[in-house]
Order: structure tokens, then C-alpha cells, then sequence
């Protein structure tokens, strides 16, 4: 792992080695075991799993991939929708020929990590969606369309998600500025096109979670105002092997803000037997 520096030279950036898959992911692989797949959210690249690769990289395969015109990944066409990244993902396993997986995914990742298990069920092993939506309320709905909409024509908001992400304690100082340079270097038109799906996809799923038989981890921050706990309960109550993990005095950004924490509960998850055959 590389690292350089944000222009107040207080922030040290984690900038990963990266491969890059015949469908046009970038990927970066270590370690050896069973496989695990990280997913982030839109805005963001693989290096905002850098506590979860670091740790996990240690007992795991871990491949974390650049989503769709995300750091160094070909975007998709604007438009494409959460079945679309869905559709991505699955050619991602295809091409790194991986039959059954562990995933987990943050935000929009979470999205597909949802999609993946409701479509493709039989590659994967376990599932763990980190600040997931799960039907969002008519106001909130409203609000996210707003916000996709209003891309196109204004660019992109920097400013919004990090207040929304973030409180302003210690631990959010670092996470709050390397959310904010990810944002910054984005690309507008893959911008839209990954929050569009995100703000229309989050009933795609939602009633496939009575199906999934595997392990699954729904996890989320207890001040989290959009992939609220009540959403991570709901989807757990409905998923037969589902367990629902709150984490007290976080935001949107878990992961990064409270890292220990996570990889505990993933750990944890990781550990749960599969069902038998």
C-alpha cells in the first residue's frame, strides 16, 4: 500500500495496488483462504476498506473492486440502473472465475450485495450489508431523488454527505477528510449515473430476503439518518439466518469511524457456519 498526502499534509491518503479485470474493474487482491469481496459505496473506492483489507487480509482472499466509474473501473452507461451493477458484479466473478464468495458491501455496495445474493445465490457464501437502505419512507425517497436529480445540473455535493456521514468528533476527523477528497475527484456523469441507481434501487431486492438461506449480516451506525437501524432490523427479521448489528455513537461511515468495532462484528460473521447442503 501506497500513501500520499492531502494539501493540508495532515492526512495521509491509502492509495492500493490495483489490477484490472477483462470487464474493465480495478481490483486489488491480498491475502490467501476463503475469498472475500468488498463493495463501496458511490463517491467512494477501494481504499475506504482499508482497515477491513489490512485486518481481514491477514485470514481471507480479500479482493476489493473499484465500483463502475469509481477510482480506476470503466464506468457503465449513463442511466444503468441497480440491476445493471448487479449484472457488473456478476461478470466481476465471472472474469476473476471466483464460484462462491463471502461479500460485503457499504451504502450502494450494500445494494448490490443484496442484489447479488437474490440473483445468484448459489456464489455466495455469506452476505454483509454495511449501512444498507432497505424502502425508504415517501419523505426520504423524496429527498434522494432530489439529490440525484440535482446532479446533472449542479454538480456534485461535497458538502451534504459529509455533514450527513459525519459528527464532528475525533474519530470522524481523518475519515471526514479522505470522504471529502474521494468525493472531490469523482467524475460527474459516473456520479449520477451510480447515485441514480442508488436512489431508485433500494425496493429492487427487498423482498428476495426471505429466500436467502446464507449468513447475513445487516450493520449500521445508530445515528446513520438514511440507512437507519430500523432498516437493518427490518431486513434481518425477514432474512432466515439475519442478524442485525448496531453500532452506538456512529454515522454512515462505520467502517472507517469505527473500525475495531466493525471488523469484530465482521469477524464474527465470517466465522458463522454455511448451511448444509
Amino acid at each position: 500500500m501506497a500513501v500520499a498526502t492531502l494539501p493540508d499534509q495532515t492526512v495521509p491518503i491509502p492509495v492500493f495496488e490495483r489490477r484490472i479485470a477483462a470487464n474493465g474493474a480495478a481490483y486489488h487482491e491480498c491475502g490467501k483462504g476463503e475469498p472475500l469481496v468488498l463493495i463501496h459505496g458511490v463517491g467512494m473506492r477501494l481504499e475506504a476498506w482499508a482497515p477491513q483489507i489490512e485486518v481481514f487480509g491477514a485470514t481471507h482472499r480479500v479482493i476489493a473492486v473499484d465500483m463502475p466509474g469509481h477510482g480506476q473501473s470503466a464506468p457503465l452507461p449513463p442511466g444503468s440502473d441497480l440491476v445493471a451493477f448487479v449484472a457488473w458484479f456478476g461478470a466481476f466473478l465471472d472474469v476473476l472465475s471466483l464460484d462462491r464468495v463471502n461479500v460485503a458491501g457499504h451504502s450502494m455496495g450494500a445494494l448490490v450485495s443484496g442484489g447479488a445474493v437474490a440473483v445468484f445465490p448459489e456464489r455466495i457464501r455469506r452476505v454483509a450489508l454495511l449501512n444498507g437502505v432497505f424502502c425508504r419512507d415517501t419523505a426520504a425517497k423524496k429527498a434522494v431523488l432530489a439529490r440525484a436529480a440535482s446532479i446533472e445540473a449542479h454538480g456534485i455535493d461535497v458538502d451534504g454527505p459529509v455533514q450527513r456521514w459525519f459528527d464532528d468528533g475525533e474519530a470522524s476527523r481523518k475519515p471526514r477528510a479522505l470522504t471529502r477528497a474521494w468525493l472531490s475527484g469523482m467524475d460527474r456523469q459516473a456520479y449520477a449515473t451510480a447515485y441514480g441507481a442508488f436512489a431508485g434501487g433500494d425496493a429492487t431486492y427487498a423482498h428476495e430476503w426471505a429466500g436467502v438461506k446464507c449468513p447475513a449480516l445487516f450493520l449500521t451506525g445508530s445515528g446513520d439518518p438514511n440507512s437507519t437501524p430500523d432498516m437493518a432490523r427490518q431486513m434481518a427479521a425477514l432474512t432466515p439466518r439475519g442478524v442485525a448489528r448496531i453500532i452506538q455513537g456512529h454515522r454512515h461511515m462505520v467502517n472507517l469511524t469505527a473500525a475495531e468495532a466493525v471488523n469484530a462484528l465482521l469477524r464474527e460473521w465470517l466465522a458463522t457456519p454455511e448451511p448444509a447442503s
